[in-house]
C-alpha cells in the first residue's frame, strides 16, 4: 500500500534526525580512532568531513558550535593518547584543528555564496517579470494607437457628412462602419499582442498580399489626404496567396505607413511622395515595400531602427518595429529597411506564399 500524505510528512522530517545521528557517530568514532592510534597518525583531520556534512544540516551557529567541539575533542585526544611521539602528536594536534578551522570558514563561505546567488536569481527573475511586463505594456499601448486613430478620425468625418445640409446619411453610415471596425481591430489587437508575448503561434489564415495593401491604404486614407501625400501603388500581378495572420499583418503594414506618412511631415507638401508595391522574391517568397521621401535614415538609425525602445521620434515609444519585426518572423519573414539614393527611406517585408501548398 502507499503511505498517505502525513506518513510522509513525518519520514521527511525524520530524515534530519537519522543524518543527525550519523553525524554524531561519526565525530565518536573518530575521537575514539583518533585516542587510541600514535600521535604519529592525524586521524582528527577527518573532522573536516564532519563539518562538511554538517553544512546541509544545521545553521551557521551550529556549525561554527560544532567545529570548535570538534577541535575540543582533537586536543582532548592528544592527552588521552598514550602511544608514540608526543611531538608529531602535538604537531598532528595543530594541523587538525587548523584544517577544521580553515574548512568551516570556506564551507559557510560557500553557504553564503550560494544563498546570495539564489536572492539574485529570485531577483532577477522578478526584474524580467517587469521588464516582460513593461514591454507589453508598451506594445499594447503602441499598437492600439493605430485603431483609436481611425475611430477618432472616421467619427470627425461622420460629424462633418451629418451637420451638412442636408445631411448625407449614407457617408455617415460608411464612417459609422468603419467605425466598428476599427473597434473590433482594437479588440483584435489586445489579443494578439498579447498572445505575441506569450509566445503563442499566429492564427494564419490564406490571404491575397494585395488585397491587405489595398485594405492598409484605405484606413490610412485620412492621414495621407491630411498631409497632401501623393500615393502610388505598384502591385505585381498573379501573386499566390500568403499563409498569415490577418490582424497581426495589418498591424505590420498600418505601423509602416504611419512611420512614412509621419517621416514626411518635416519636408515640404511637393515632394511627399509615398508609394506601395508588392514583388516576388526568390521560388516561394512575396513580399512588399513602402517607400517615402522623408528625412530619410542614417547609418545609426539604420543599426539600431528595430532596437526595443529606439527611436529617432521626438515622443516615440521605440517599440513599433520591434513588434514589427517579431510579427514578420514568427511568420518565418523578413523585414529591414534601406535609405534611398536620395530623401526618404524604404521598408521591405519578405513572407513565404502558399504556393504549391495543399495547406
Amino acid at each position: 500500500m502507499m503511505a498517505s500524505a502525513g506518513e510522509r510528512k513525518r519520514e521527511a522530517r525524520r530524515r534530519p534526525r537519522w543524518r543527525l545521528v550519523a553525524l554524531a557517530v561519526l565525530t565518536g568514532s573518530i575521537f575514539v580512532a583518533d585516542t587510541v592510534t600514535h600521535f604519529e597518525i592525524a586521524v582528527a583531520v577527518f573532522y573536516t568531513a564532519v563539518i562538511l556534512l554538517a553544512i546541509e544540516l544545521l545553521s551557521v551557529r551550529g556549525v561554527v558550535a560544532l567545529a570548535v567541539f570538534c577541535a575540543v575533542l582533537t586536543v582532548a585526544s592528544l592527552f588521552l593518547t598514550r602511544s608514540g611521539a608526543f611531538d608529531a602528536g602535538l604537531m598532528n594536534c595543530a594541523i587538525s584543528v587548523l584544517a577544521i578551522a580553515v574548512t568551516t570558514y570556506l564551507s559557510l563561505k560557500l553557504v553564503a555564496a550560494k544563498a546570495a546567488v539564489f536572492e539574485a536569481q529570485a531577483k532577477l527573475g522578478q526584474m524580467a517579470r517587469l521588464t516582460r511586463l513593461g514591454e507589453l505594456t508598451a506594445s499594447i499601448a503602441h499598437e492600439i494607437n493605430q485603431p483609436l486613430a481611425a475611430i477618432s478620425m472616421s467619427a470627425q468625418a461622420g460629424c462633418r457628412w451629418l451637420n451638412r445640409e442636408p445631411p448625407d446619411l449614407a457617408k455617415a453610415q460608411q464612417a459609422l462602419g468603419r467605425i466598428v471596425e476599427a473597434a473590433n481591430r482594437a479588440g483584435d489587437v489586445i489579443i494578439r499582442v498579447r498572445g505575441l508575448a506569450k509566445g503563442e503561434m499566429p492564427r494564419k489564415q490564406r490571404l491575397d498580399l494585395n488585397e491587405m495593401l489595398r485594405e492598409a491604404t484605405v484606413l490610412a486614407q485620412g492621414e495621407i489626404e491630411r498631409n497632401a501625400i501623393a500615393l502610388s501603388l505598384d502591385l505585381a500581378q498573379g501573386l499566390p496567396p500568403l499563409l498569415a495572420d490577418k490582424v497581426q499583418l495589418q498591424q505590420v503594414m498600418a505601423n509602416l505607413l504611419l512611420n512614412a506618412i509621419e517621416a514626411m511631415s518635416a519636408v515640404p507638401e511637393a515632394r511627399r511622395e509615398l508609394e506601395i508595391a508588392s514583388f516576388r522574391e526568390g521560388a516561394r517568397d512575396i513580399g512588399f515595400s513602402i517607400s517615402d521621401t522623408g528625412v530619410g535614415l542614417g547609418t545609426h538609425a539604420l543599426d539600431h531602427l528595430f532596437d526595443s525602445f529606439w527611436t529617432s521620434k521626438e515622443g516615440g515609444m521605440g517599440i513599433g518595429l520591434t513588434i514589427s519585426r517579431s510579427i514578420v518572423e514568427a511568420h518565418g519573414g523578413r523585414i529591414w529597411a534601406t535609405s534611398k539614393p536620395r530623401l526618404g527611406a524604404v521598408f521591405r517585408c519578405t513572407l513565404p506564399s502558399c504556393e504549391g501548398d495543399d495547406t
